[in-house]
Formats: structure tokens, sequence, C-alpha cells
């Protein structure tokens, strides 16, 4: 591939996101553009089989973001972005069925510039085809957002709020005690965002639950990869997990994950249930249960990620007098979920994302 990835021409453009597929099936170029169509934000620009019908295609016209798959002829996925990184930055999202074992497919692709990872759809059940089509919808309106270029503000149509899986907490629901809770959302840009905030953190600090938005079997590989890089211990949470200093627990995904508590021990619960602000794992559900079960014994931070997940459930957080802070403009990847909560009233600060931790720290000692 020696011609430069430089466009020669760019058509006019329209409100919707463009998008380019990129994969050497016909059944999953197919399926792809079926799923990007139906969403009335999203239109497919063009589907091509391999990275050099990819080059001439931008060549023509600039996508918005591109859904690239990783193992093609004649060049492998992940080459293709690294090329593309460094020569004419476009947002791209790996489309890969490489999961479980060979799921450090994730690391490599975030690491040579991918915006996002999703897993390729399974047609098997409808219901879960019709989840996951939604998903990468989601994703992909997130990953034009990403600070490779111009964001663009996007509406929120109609979807499910937490009331699907828990209702909302009481004013006077916990009284404060010593322990504090930590709980985290994130989604596009927040795989980086939530390793600078754990390394930050001490061997000894307040138990942590997370939401990062990422699909199913990619959630281990994550935990795994920041606790090897961080003091605390970090891992994929299962049912009945416990809270302990130290610890901090992603929710697995495609499931959602809920604060509970039996006297003073705190843990979580790992369910099934429907999208909730069209996400499975939601930031939503999470502050909601520990707004619910954990009240002003709580911190609650949002950080990067496209659309509103967790600012509703952020602001019953504060409504019930826990602490709560947001990653600011400035450091984040898309400034969606964040703004959303500050609209709301939701956060009481905004901080860049080196002083986060730090400012937890301090909110947790006192």
């Amino acid at each position: 591939m020696q011609n430069p990835l430089l466009p020669i021409k760019d058509t006019a453009r329209n409100k919707r996101i463009r998008v380019l597929v990129v994969d050497d099936s016909a059944i999953v170029r197919q399926t792809l553009s079926k799923i990007i169509s139906s969403d009335r934000e999203l239109e497919v620009m063009a589907a091509v089989g391999d990275p050099f019908a990819a080059v001439n295609r931008i060549r023509i016209e600039t996508p918005d973001v591109i859904i690239l798959d990783v193992e093609m002829p004649r060049m492998d996925g992940l080459t293709f972005l690294r090329k593309l990184m460094a020569q004419h930055p476009i947002p791209v999202v790996i489309c890969s069925s490489l999961v479980e074992d060979k799921s450090d497919t994730w690391s490599a692709a975030m690491a040579a510039g991918a915006v996002d990872v999703i897993c390729k759809p399974q047609m098997s059940v409808k219901s879960f085809l019709d989840d996951q089509a939604v998903a990468i919808c989601e994703v992909l309106k997130g990953a034009a957002q990403a600070k490779l270029g111009k964001s663009r503000p996007l509406v929120a149509t109609g979807k499910l709020s937490a009331d699907v899986m828990l209702a909302k907490a009481r004013p006077t629901a916990m009284i404060k005690t010593s322990e504090t809770i930590i709980a985290i959302g994130a989604s596009t840009g927040g795989t980086e965002a939530l390793r600078v905030f754990l390394e930050a953190m001490p061997a000894d600090c307040p138990p942590i639950v997370i939401v990062q938005h990422m699909p199913e079997h990619f959630t281990a590989a994550f935990a795994r990869r920041l606790d090897s890089l961080c003091a605390v211990s970090v891992t994929e949470a299962r049912n009945n997990d416990r809270l302990l200093r130290g610890h901090a627990l992603i929710a697995p995904g495609n499931k959602h994950l809920m604060l509970s508590r039996s006297g003073a021990n705190y843990s979580v619960e790992v369910r099934d249930g429907p999208l909730v602000a069209r996400h499975r794992p939601s930031v939503d559900v999470l502050f909601r249960s520990v707004a619910r079960f954990a009240g002003k014994n709580a911190l609650g931070i949002i950080m990067t990620g496209m659309g509103d997940d967790g600012a509703r459930g952020l602001k019953e957080m504060r409504d019930v007098d826990a602490r709560t802070l947001g990653q600011d403009e400035g450091s984040c990847v898309v400034y969606g979920m964040p703004c959303e909560a500050m609209r709301l009233g939701a956060v009481e600060q905004e901080l860049p994302l080196d002083r986060l931790a730090g400012a937890a720290l301090r909110i947790c000692d006192h």
C-alpha cells in the first residue's frame, strides 16, 4: 500500500454519520450494513472487502468512522489501522470475532489507535442480534465524536431507564458509615481513563465498582490488563463478590452490575436484564443501586463517553447526599456523559482526568 491515504476529493456531507465497513465476509458486510442503515443517525458510505479497497474509497471521500475486521486477506486489520492512524487518522471501531482465549486482540487494537472494539454480530438468536444492533450503533456514534476530528452533537432517542432493574433510592436511604464506596461509569475513551485513574490509586484504596461499556468477553481481558498495571487488585465482577479495600470490580460485558448490602458488608449482583439507556451493563443501573444501598457512603465519578448513560443515576446519588465528580471536557475523548450529568446538576465538581484519583482519595479520607 504505497499510495498515501490523503483524500483527493470529498463529497458534500449530510447530517448522518457516514460509516465505511471493511470486512472480507460478504455476509458480515451485509449484516452490518443492515444494522447501520436501521439507525436514522447513521448511513453506510460503502462496504468493502479489504484494506486496499478501503484506501481507494477513502481517497474519494472521507468517512466519519470506519468499522474494521481484524482477519482479512492481503492485509490484516491491525496493520491497516496502524498505517491509517499514522497517515490520515479517522475514528476506527474494530469488529472482531476473536474473543475468549484470543481476547488480547482488544489490547492490540486499542494500542494501535482504535476508538472501540465490538464483537461481530451473532445471528443465531433474534433478540440477541437486536440488542447487538443497538450496541453497535451506539459505539459507532460515540466513535464519530472521538477527538480525532470535529465532534457533533447528537440527539438521544427513546430508551429504557434504570426503573426496569430496581426502584429509585429514598432521600434518607442510608446513614453515614466509615467506609466509602467509589462507583465509576465510563464509555468511549474510558479504557484509558480508567487505567490512568486506577494506576494512581494506592493498594489500600476504598472499594471500587466500575461499569465500562465493553462487549461480552472483552471485559475479562481488560480487567487482567489493569490488574497487571495497578497496585489495586482488578477483576471482572462475579455475582455475590464482596467489595474490599484495594479491590476494583468491573462489570462483565452484557450483564448489569448492581451494589447490594447486608449489614456492614457490600457485595455486587451480576444480572441479566434489558438494555438500559441503550446499554448492558448500564452506568445508570450501577449508580442507582449505589444511591439506594450506599447513599452518602459513596462517591460517584462519571468519565468520558458518548450519550447520557449514568447522568440520571449520578443525580440520584447526589440527591441522597453522595459525593460526585465528573471528568472535564478537555481530558475527555467524548464529552457526552459528563456533559449530560453537569446539565442535570449531578456533578459537584469537574476535574481533569489526572486529578480525579487524588480528589477521590481526599473525599474518601474525609
